[in-house]
């Protein structure tokens, strides 16, 4: 029986290369590569799918110095760095996501790669009600205001980002400086790059979201609140 020959002496070959220290630590190291590289296609955040890369790298290097592969080495090799300065980026940018959610203002120093600055002067406009919102802006420097919702915004605080999700895309209210500002704005491909690579990024933009809307809301409530005071005083008045 032929293959049954065959597979016995795959068999003797195998079991004679796992009594040996060298070919044993190579089929772990391959497998174990192997397996981080199945593993891999589940996962989809970035940062444990980097880590994965990392050991799949180093598994196969071990594996091309056992087993003479130059090729398998090279490649590993020069993959090996890359995957660990994407991760050395990433961690960086989860713990200054951390920093700017204690302290807003931090949000300026991490973003700011990743972001393009430009001065306005005071009375212009960074954008008018009805534009199209493709980009999420930063106020470095200066006061701007937003005359259909009644706020002003000092440096620190984003802005825009509401219309960024809106379904139609649009701006609800313009922004105006009332000062000289320096704005730094972030575009769409980039923000969505920033979101895949590290999801808590985007979730403190939802924070910011979400404690932008509260605050609305309050505003009304309160705008409501005085007007339906003032209204019996000026009843009170007329009579």
């Amino acid at each position: 029986m032929p293959t049954f020959d065959m597979l016995a002496a795959h068999a003797d070959r195998l079991a004679a290369m796992l009594t040996q220290p060298q070919e044993l630590l190579a089929l772990a190291s391959a497998a174990l590569a192997g397996l981080l590289v199945i593993v891999s296609a589940f996962v989809r955040t970035m940062i444990p799918l980097r880590w994965l890369a990392v050991g799949s790298n180093v598994g196969f290097i071990v594996y091309g110095l056992v087993h003479p592969s130059l090729l398998m080495v090279a490649l590993h090799a020069v993959l090996l760095p890359v995957n660990l300065w994407r991760v050395r980026q990433m961690v960086q940018l989860t713990r200054r996501v951390s920093s700017s959610t204690a302290d807003p203002k931090q949000m300026e120093v991490w973003l700011r790669p990743y972001m393009r600055s430009r001065n306005y002067r005071a009375g212009q406009h960074i954008f008018k009600r009805g534009a199209a919102a493709d980009r999420l802006y930063f106020l470095a420097a200066g006061q701007v205001e937003l005359p259909e919702v009644g706020r002003r915004l000092d440096a620190g605080q984003m802005f825009g980002e509401i219309a960024f999700f809106a379904p139609d895309r649009r701006r609800s209210s313009s922004a105006r400086c009332v000062l000289p500002c320096t704005v730094l704005s972030i575009d769409e491909a980039t923000f969505k790059q920033l979101v895949y690579q590290n999801p808590d990024f985007g979730l403190e933009v939802v924070r910011l979201i979400a404690g932008r809307l509260s605050q609305d809301v309050l505003r009304l409530r309160a705008a409501e609140a005085a007007g339906s005071a003032v209204e019996p005083a000026a009843g009170r008045g007329s009579t």
